[in-house]
């Protein structure tokens, strides 16, 4: 493993906060550490507006909504304060663990005002209230329902929300310095350990939901308690083996549902419930950091199933509303698409962990993907509302809304923009790594005392210069640069200094490898012209249609930018895509336009369902497509990411496209 159990640090504390969502640094397997939160300070037009929003709308509307459901009235409960009936679903909890994770992770970089530093301490001094004298938390299995805890932890979530707390509480630790929460997550996490376990005295059980497993594994890195890593290990280890039952409304998906159909070592497929599995690899995948080499390989298999046969353009997950789960391969439909916004997020901080495992860009151009699209959709442009689902095609009856029953979504997408910018940036042995990229400001630390102040100037990811300035070198002067070189983009160039430069490719970055002086300027190139995407021939609704794509953004039609129904339009294979900057729409976004075919009139089909295949008239037209993630942000329509092609005979004669 990793690291070994410290028998002082219960009683005397020896720990450091470190801003790090993953804090890899002495993870046995760890090719690549993370960077503080902290060291990286974004200044772009792009993330860092959204962040501030975040912070400032978004954390704050989300603490009045807890309010409003009772949440807190429910942890009031809990501490004997209030002698009321709990309110609403009883993984409730978790939501709150996810808003003071997201607000503690706030807290992390200047401007964060004194109304969110109240609401922290406000949730803090409740959860500290509310944990029982043995350690347990969740205020649900009290009174009345004490003698039902742990008897169907299938579906009760009852280490879920824990595992959300134990989150949250490393996250405050390590933003804040403070230990208090973190005590507080200790506890909580003894009573896991003396309660679960292959011990004749012990439950041999885990949750339904996986979370548990790698809030444990951080709870481990941050103490360096090692049987924290120890009974995450235990909660992998018996899912299949009896430790979680089928959850009997349920029945018909079985033991896969929540992947208990076989070991995680043993498995190659991506079934049942997207978001628990993308928490379970996530905890396959942290394991392995720690040197449990047996998951490795199943990592590797499920990745490959997982991003080849049964994910979305856009980075979105779990093609069925039954069981919000994955479906066979190639399974992928677009209107009727579930793609939680949660299974995007999972599958963010699955591809970092893996990421940091390999420092392979194979990862990291998946997390990009699902960031920038499944994810980014999630939320609207005024950061208020929410989709829980994500299809790809919608005749306009979708929208988001303020909030949810089961409000996973709203938060866990807060918390994930509250830590991004530890998704930017690593270090290794004498090495620095770019994944993600926008204009910012980082100081990284390498070894022995050396320090790199960097300066990274963009517009990504509307323009693909990156302007990366040497600021200030304290120490050894002699280290690498690993610059990825996104999976979309043909034709990188680099220049060091104003002069070209012929880079050596590993892995899909660029490394330069050299003696450094304060002032270099190394200028990455990434040409991001509009594409044509097309699918797997076995994507059945996706056949003889294309995708647009523009760097890392993937686009959709919406009915408000046309002038003629979505069904009506068809986009000719040379129809020239054209890019235009609208600062005034959507907040500023880069456009494709294009002309598109209309062929006849949806409305010659009043009374008809077949008729025999005509010659149709037809016209060319504009069509304009926005970013993915910014659709449903503007009046009621339609909108469709996949894009019928015509093909060379289309539109015969009236196609000028085709020469005639």
């Amino acid at each position: 493993m990793g690291f070994m159990h410290n028998p002082e640090a219960s009683t005397q504390s020896t720990l450091k906060a470190r801003a790090v969502i993953l804090d890899t640094t002495h993870s046995h397997n760890a090719r690549l550490r993370a960077v503080p939160i902290d060291a990286v300070h974004l200044s772009d037009d792009f993330w860092q507006p959204r962040r501030e929003r975040n912070r400032d709308v978004t954390l704050i509307s989300q603490f009045e909504k807890c309010r409003l459901n009772g949440y807190f009235d429910n942890f009031n409960r809990a501490a004997g304060i209030k002698d009321i009936a709990f309110q609403g679903l009883h993984w409730n909890d978790s939501d709150v663990y996810k808003w003071l994770e997201a607000a503690a992770w706030s807290m992390a970089q200047p401007g964060a005002g004194d109304e969110l530093q109240a609401m922290v301490e406000q949730v803090v001094v409740q959860i500290e209230a509310m944990q029982q004298a043995d350690g347990n938390l969740h205020s649900y299995f009290l009174f009345d329902k004490a003698e039902q805890r742990f008897t169907w932890l299938e579906n009760s979530h009852e280490l879920y929300c824990v595992g959300h707390f134990i989150q949250a509480a490393v996250a405050h630790f390590r933003s804040t310095g403070q230990e208090r929460l973190l005590q507080v997550a200790r506890r909580a996490g003894d009573f896991l350990h003396r309660t679960f376990g292959p011990a004749e005295n012990q439950l041999p059980l885990t949750d339904g939901h996986q979370e548990i497993e790698m809030a444990l594994i951080e709870l481990a890195r941050a103490t360096g308690e090692g049987r924290y890593l120890e009974t995450a290990r235990f909660f992998v280890d018996v899912r299949a083996r009896g430790g979680v039952k089928p959850i009997p409304q349920l029945d018909h998906l079985g033991l896969a549902y929540h992947q208990s159909h076989r070991p995680l070592e043993e498995q190659s497929e991506a079934v049942g419930h997207a978001v628990r599995a993308m928490y379970y690899y996530c905890a396959g995948a942290d394991l392995t950091l720690e040197g449990d080499d047996q998951f490795a390989p199943a990592m590797k298999r499920l990745w490959h199933d997982v991003t080849t046969r049964k994910m979305h353009i856009t980075g979105g997950l779990g093609a069925r509303h039954d069981g919000e789960a994955f479906g066979a391969a190639y399974e992928l439909p677009n209107a009727s698409t579930y793609c939680e916004t949660c299974a995007a997020i999972g599958l963010v901080m699955w591809a970092h962990r893996m990421l940091l495992l390999t420092g392979e860009a194979g990862y990291a151009d998946v997390m990009e993907r699902a960031l920038y699209n499944g994810v980014l959709s999630g939320l609207s442009l005024d950061g208020t509302e929410y989709f829980y689902v994500n299809p790809l095609e919608n005749d306009g009856k979708h929208r988001r809304s303020q909030w949810f029953g089961c409000a996973c979504c709203p938060p866990n997408v807060a918390r994930l923009l509250a830590q991004l910018p530890g998704y930017f940036y690593s270090t290794s042995h004498n090495a620095i790594w770019l994944h993600l990229y926008a204009q910012c400001t980082t100081t990284v630390e390498l070894q022995d005392e050396q320090r790199v102040t960097l300066n990274l100037q963009t517009q990504y990811p509307w323009q693909g210069e990156i302007s990366l300035a040497i600021e200030e070198i304290s120490g050894q002067s002699t280290f690498a640069l690993h610059l990825r070189v996104p999976n979309w983009c043909a034709n990188a160039t680099v220049e060091i200094n104003g002069e070209a430069h012929t880079y050596n490719r590993q892995n899909g970055y660029c490394v330069i490898a050299r003696e450094w002086h304060n002032g270099d300027k190394v200028l990455l190139h990434l040409p991001m012209p509009a594409q044509r995407v097309e699918a797997h021939p076995d994507v059945a609704e996706d056949r003889g249609c294309v995708a647009l794509q523009r760097g890392p953004l993937v686009y959709c039609v919406e009915a408000c930018d046309q002038q003629h129904d979505l069904r009506e339009i068809t986009l000719p294979a040379t129809s020239p895509l054209q890019e235009q900057w609208r600062a005034e729409l959507l907040g500023g976004v880069m456009t494709i336009t294009a002309e598109a075919w209309k062929s006849g009139s949806i409305d010659e089909w009043q009374n008809t369902l077949y008729r025999p295949v005509r010659s149709t008239s037809g016209q060319t037209v504009l069509m304009t497509a926005i970013p993915y993630f910014a659709w449903a942000n503007r009046e009621v329509g339609a909108m469709r990411v996949w894009i019928p092609q015509a093909t060379s005979c289309a539109a015969c004669h009236k196609n000028r496209y085709h020469g005639s």
